[in-house]
């Protein structure tokens, strides 16, 4: 049996390649919609996450199974009807993932729940110092994790006829894939991820060290929400990676050091659970942070892209109708939110992930704390951006701000809500108090 969580796809999927290993047996694919995921999730997500199961169960002749329940419920319960001696999985390794796959295993009783593979390059703990500790910061873990290396894909092709129709083995419990929520402009599944990293390969690749930096140009991969969903595993990314990178590309070395962040802020929060809500670096706690009536005002101004300040309300006004922003324009908007506005910087982490496609919780939430310095790796706390040199040094023409925000100087275009310098000094002194 194939329990799918964060991998939605059948190509190198290694769980599925160790459920078929046998000779003559059969297999069960099958999706839990958690309840508890459900309500945490914003709509977009779950549109993507629908959409994705609709394309896997189109790709196994109509043959996943999908329940809606709690996992430790609904997974033994599964695995009985099927009289399956083993769940196969690719490991979780977030907090609420490894919580949940203990209480599905303590039901399964004498079945074991077997994980192989997981979602990243490299396994959270995998890559440590001489003396076995975990690394704090990015670049030495960068370091060490090229050192360390990754498998190359894996080979899951299965035949159909070994994978088992649910209506053989269970009468109840099946619903239909729940619609999608919202429509959504990125096709989700794997054919959609294969065929946009093929597209990036040829169109952007090469110039992506220089380009990823430019939001009007967005010539990023868009690969963050295939990468979320398992649509595709980043060893498929890799393995294209390493050889334009054999070959002198920056472009692909430079994208390279992006899936070591992925991995990095991963193996963060496996080994520091508390930060995924709270700050890595505690002796940041005692921070003063405005949280009145008029903080509340502030932070839905800053989220209808109403600040008065044209870049950041740019990116503001993308997240809100798209459901993606730029990620040089996603620093200015945290670094906005928590050193001009004072906010708590999990406010806008919770925002983002409501809104985002991508919503990856620990690239999101420690990226809020890059911004907001209180996290590993992270910016000084001193190093406060300021959107009009960001303006002019990343969207010099105002194309990215024309298209979201339109004419700056029109009548209804508000003015900036705060005086940057003099936030900037006030962020200075409170992160100096402590």
């Amino acid at each position: 049996m194939v329990w799918l969580r964060r991998d939605l796809r059948l190509s190198d999927l290694p769980p599925l390649a160790a459920a078929a290993s046998g000779t003559d047996s059969s297999v069960l694919v099958c999706f839990v919609v958690d309840p508890r995921l459900e309500k945490s999730s914003g709509e977009r997500r779950l549109a993507f996450l629908f959409d994705s199961l609709r394309e896997l169960d189109d790709k196994l002749d109509g043959k996943l199974l999908v329940v809606r329940g709690r996992p430790e419920v609904e997974i033994p319960k599964l695995a009985r009807n099927v009289d399956a001696d083993c769940v196969h999985i690719s490991e979780d390794f977030a907090p609420f993932g490894r919580r949940r796959d203990e209480s599905v295993a303590d039901e399964l009783g004498d079945i074991a729940l077997e994980a192989t593979g997981s979602p990243y390059l490299v396994s959270p703990g995998r890559v440590t110092k001489d003396d076995g500790e975990p690394y704090k910061v990015f670049t030495p873990y960068y370091k060490r994790w090229r050192d360390h290396g990754w498998r190359e894909p894996a080979d899951s092709s299965v035949s159909l006829k070994r994978i088992l129709d649910p209506s053989d083995v269970t009468k109840s419990g099946r619903i239909e894939i729940p619609a999608a929520p919202v429509e959504l402009d990125l096709p989700a599944g794997e054919d959609a991820a294969t065929s946009r990293w093929a597209e990036f390969i040829d169109a952007d690749l090469a110039d992506y060290d220089s380009g990823r930096n430019d939001p009007a140009g967005d010539s990023t991969s868009r690969m963050s929400a295939y990468l979320k969903y398992g649509n595709i595993h980043p060893r498929t990314l890799a393995a294209d990676l390493s050889r334009s990178a054999a070959r002198g590309s920056k472009g692909a070395q430079a994208f390279l050091r992006e899936l070591a962040f992925r991995d990095f802020y991963a193996d963060v929060l496996y080994h520091w659970p508390h930060s995924l809500w709270h700050n890595w670096n505690r002796q940041f706690d005692d921070i003063d942070l405005d949280t009145d009536k008029k903080a509340y005002e502030r932070f839905d101004a800053w989220k209808a892209g109403r600040t008065g300040f044209p870049l950041v309300d740019a990116g503001m006004r993308q997240l809100a109708e798209t459901g993606y922003m730029h990620n040089r324009v996603r620093m200015l908007t945290a670094s906005f939110l928590v050193k001009d506005l004072h906010l708590p910087w999990w406010w806008g982490a919770e925002w983002f992930l409501e809104q985002l496609i991508d919503g990856d919780m620990a690239s999101n939430n420690h990226g809020w704390q890059w911004a907001a310095g209180t996290g590993t790796d992270a910016a000084p706390y001193f190093r406060v951006f300021n959107p009009e040199t960001q303006a002019k040094k990343f969207d010099p023409d105002g194309e990215y701000v024309r298209r979201w925000v339109g004419d700056v100087d029109a009548d209804d275009y508000p003015e900036p809500m705060v005086d940057h310098k003099a936030e900037r000094e006030e962020a200075l002194r409170r992160f100096g108090q402590i």
